[in-house]
């Protein structure tokens, strides 16, 4: 069955999609990568922002936040990226990436898109016109680099 590709503003997420969404970012992001932190961060209901989600049936396998650039400085913000351990073969990344930089420009035209990579993707960001800004830095003890594209 192939992947069904939904974003959707904040404000039209359902409490079903919510909480997978939540689901599997704290699988993948706290339980699987051992990183204790809030990763419920308050920018989830917020302003204009974005939640870009692929579904295998039922399951949700797939994500990507991004945030307004009205909120963000003038960016649109990509973070959250995260794909389930179970579909990871698959490379849903390079899709995900591709749908949520459609959405960045369907949305915000011509804008800039900036994310923090943890470090060892920087070719998969660079790979989709990503180039880095600044210095590596810790992140929840991973190394993380930011990445600017437009």
């Amino acid at each position: 069955m192939p992947i069904e590709w939904i974003c959707k503003h904040h404000t039209d997420l359902t409490k079903e999609q919510l909480y997978a969404i939540l689901q599997l970012r704290t699988e993948v992001f706290v339980v699987e990568q051992r990183c204790a932190y809030q990763e419920v961060d308050g920018l989830d209901l917020r302003g204009d922002t974005l939640h870009l989600m692929g579904w295998d049936g039922e399951r949700l396998v797939a994500y990507l936040r991004l945030l307004d650039p009205q909120s963000q400085r003038g960016e649109v913000v990509i973070g959250r990226v995260v794909t389930a351990a179970e579909v990871r073969d698959q490379k849903l990344g390079h899709p995900l990436l591709l749908k949520g930089l459609e959405a960045a420009e369907h949305c915000w035209p011509g804008t800039p898109v900036y994310l923090s990579a943890q470090a060892h993707l920087q070719a998969f960001y660079a790979r989709h016109g990503f180039v880095v800004v600044g210095e590596e830095y810790l992140e929840d003890d991973i190394p993380h680099i930011g990445m600017r594209k437009g």
